[in-house]
């Protein structure tokens, strides 16, 4: 049996997501006494993913794949996917894999499962373990096709090393042509990519205005985090629309959330439901933001988070 990966990266630089999805693979494989090949696109350090169990890359060079473009990206994965036989695709929930998915699967005539959360059961079949209903559940799917592709929850799984010097292979599949053209890719400036980040600090109405998010930047500069914000904030042009969480924004699934300012409508709930740890600071005893929460500060953010910002700078200070 043979596994197959899609690493993702940015400007060439792999993604924490595709060592997850190695470490994923990786576990299955050894289950299965199988092997894990990734492919990637435009990337370098692929040997990294060695660190993770993969032990063969397709390694993909190619000028016109620089922008993300379903279509061509479909073709290279479902030609790797081909070229090593693969009977299970792993994938990452980013923003790209998500429209990945449901194409390749029509491509591969693979059955497909979003969100999953666990390793599969392979006692009576191939069962996986996925969030349901915005992150409020979980379901059992039944994955009966040949070909299967797994699209993993991010920060579901972890980071779990299985050293291997993988072997690294010049990939350069015929592309099909594409009836779509790139002009401009408009991209968030943050350090710390929403989609990536571990921690996510974000803020709502309750600060005010533009000028205050100098807090907010500041105390995720200290977690080494990334911004975010409520859907109303957006609008009004007080942050980026890219920093808009939630469901009808960008979906989050870090170790630790924390809400400043957010009263929690069921839309921003439903997009932050994922994420492990959930810390609200809010003046409304009433928010609903609160009922969802692991750890609730009733108290006025402009007093609270210049103090919170203090002590994890002694607290780092003190453990550096």
């Amino acid at each position: 049996m043979s596994l197959l990966i899609y690493a993702e990266s940015e400007n060439g630089k792999l993604k924490k997501m595709a060592y997850e999805v190695a470490s994923y693979a990786s576990s299955i494989a050894s289950n299965m006494n199988a092997e894990v090949t990734a492919v990637t696109i435009n990337a370098e350090d692929v040997e990294s993913l060695g660190q993770y169990g993969v032990g063969k890359v397709l390694n993909v060079k190619n000028e016109s794949l620089k922008a993300f473009n379903e279509e061509s990206y479909v073709d290279v994965i479902s030609k790797a996917a081909n070229e090593v036989n693969a009977e299970i695709i792993v994938l990452s929930q980013s923003a790209n894999a998500k429209y990945l998915a449901p194409a390749l699967s029509v491509e591969l005539e693979a059955g497909y499962a979003s969100n999953v959360v666990a390793l599969p059961e392979t006692e009576n079949g191939f069962q996986v373990k996925r969030n349901v209903f915005t992150n409020k559940a979980f379901g059992m799917a039944d994955i009966t096709t040949d070909k299967k592709i797994i699209g993993l929850s991010n920060n579901a799984f972890g980071l779990h090393e299985n050293s291997k010097t993988p072997e690294v292979v010049d990939f350069s599949p015929e592309i099909k042509g594409s009836g779509i053209e790139v002009k401009s890719v408009d991209k968030n400036t943050d350090k710390v990519s929403i989609a990536d980040a571990e921690v996510v600090v974000s803020a709502g109405r309750g600060l005010k205005g533009p000028e205050n998010w100098g807090m907010i930047e500041e105390l995720a500069d200290v977690l080494g985090a990334a911004t975010a914000c409520s859907k109303p904030v957006s609008d009004m042009g007080w942050r980026p629309h890219g920093e808009h969480v939630g469901q009808t924004g960008k979906p989050v699934a870090s170790n630790l959330y924390i809400a400043i300012g957010i009263s929690g409508a069921i839309q921003h709930l439903a997009g932050i439901n994922a994420s492990k740890t959930k810390v609200v600071i809010n003046t409304d005893e009433e928010a609903p933001f609160f009922k969802a929460a692991d750890y609730g500060i009733v108290g006025d953010a402009f007093e609270v988070v210049p103090q919170l910002i203090e002590k994890l700078k002694e607290f780092k200070a003190a453990n550096a």
